[in-house]
């Protein structure tokens, strides 16, 4: 027979700790995105892994502009030196495929969609998914997964992103292709949120976080911290009940410290968290980088 003393002493601990984070919420598994362009300190790559590994973070989606060409490869050992999964690549860039075969890294990559001119949805559907298909095909040879991104317009809309997705499996083999869904993308998507979310997670590769407020794009509000729009215990919940157990990101984006922004945005998340549990909200977190009204 149990100790009858042990089982109190368990479920003081349960009630005094509460319950785990699903896998995918914990830090170490969180996608940090938008944080090479996006920082107001422009970190070489070794600070970049630094700041990341300091954050408790240990996965990274790499974003990138011309000038930092020359340094892919030094990201790469950078990330590796401290234990970072190199997780996403933003774009097509012929000298990180390179780089990619030499380190043997398949890191998903992540693409917009141009607008389609097509008159009708199955002609529009067709002329974007070959318009990515030579992409496609890359990624598919070098072993790494496809993102189809949302960026607004048709392109960002999710059954069109899932069309192009189903069109691209049954023509073309090209069962590594999903979708990477971005709620600061996705305002006029949040009344339907749950129907949106089902339709699209049988293809999510990755869906990033962003704090949402009503009408948050229209009011200039497109990107908050997690936790500052009245929204996103709702959407969290939602989240979580759908069964979407994939890789989450959360996002940097402001221009602002990226190690403070990121922080704000894991002590939000860490805000709501226990809320998803029943529990009440405590406190809001302290912001580095966004001030309240």
């Amino acid at each position: 027979m149990r100790n009858p003393i042990f089982l109190l002493i368990g479920l003081i601990l349960i009630s005094t700790v509460g319950a785990a984070p699903p896998e995918n919420l914990r830090d170490q598994n969180l996608v940090a995105w938008c944080i090479v362009p996006f920082d107001s300190q422009d970190r070489s790559p070794a600070e970049r892994a630094e700041m990341v590994r300091r954050l408790g973070l240990r996965r990274v989606a790499y974003d990138w502009r011309e000038k930092h060409v020359p340094t892919f490869e030094e990201e790469i050992r950078q990330y590796r030196k401290h234990g970072i999964e190199y997780f996403a690549f933003w774009g097509m860039h012929e000298h990180a495929f390179d780089l990619f075969k030499k380190y043997d890294l398949h890191p998903q990559i992540w693409m917009m969609l141009a607008q389609p001119t097509g008159a009708t949805q199955a002609e529009k559907v067709r002329q974007a998914a070959e318009q990515l298909l030579p992409m496609v095909e890359q990624a598919k040879t070098a072993g790494c997964k496809f993102g189809i991104y949302n960026h607004g317009g048709w392109s960002g809309e999710p059954e069109n992103m899932v069309a192009i997705c189903e069109f691209l499996r049954k023509h073309h083999e090209a069962d590594h292709v999903g979708i990477v869904y971005n709620l600061h993308h996705g305002h006029q998507h949040v009344p339907q949120f749950r129907e949106v979310l089902q339709q699209m997670k049988p293809y999510l590769a990755c869906l990033n976080l962003n704090g949402m407020t009503k009408d948050g794009e229209k009011r200039g509000q497109k990107i908050l911290p997690l936790g500052e729009g009245e929204l996103d215990v709702s959407l969290m919940k939602t989240i979580a009940e759908s069964g979407y157990d994939g890789p989450i990101g959360i996002i940097g984006h402001t221009q602002d410290d990226v190690e403070q922004r990121l922080q704000d945005n894991l002590d939000g998340l860490h805000w709501i968290l226990p809320q998803l549990e029943g529990e009440p909200a405590g406190p809001k977190p302290t912001l580095r980088t966004h001030e309240r009204n």
